[in-house]
């Protein structure tokens, strides 16, 4: 499955959704960052990740790993 990472994803959502595409289910929201999953026109499952790039440092650093941008 491919990861995007997207800026204010509940307008895209709805941008998305007013031009057709297939939404497969609600927006999640975790500490890290809110997801949400589409489907491309061929039935590929794409997710979608607006991060909370504060969290996902610290969760980086807990596992001594560094994260990227």
């Amino acid at each position: 499955m491919i990861n995007y990472r997207v800026e204010n994803i509940e307008a895209l959502v709805a941008e998305l959704r007013s031009v057709g595409v297939t939404i497969v289910d609600e927006i999640e929201t975790y500490d890290y960052g809110k997801f949400v999953h589409i489907l491309d026109p061929e039935g590929n499952k794409i997710e979608l990740w607006e991060p909370n790039d504060t969290e996902y440092e610290k969760l980086g650093e807990q596992m001594k790993s560094e994260t990227t941008k």
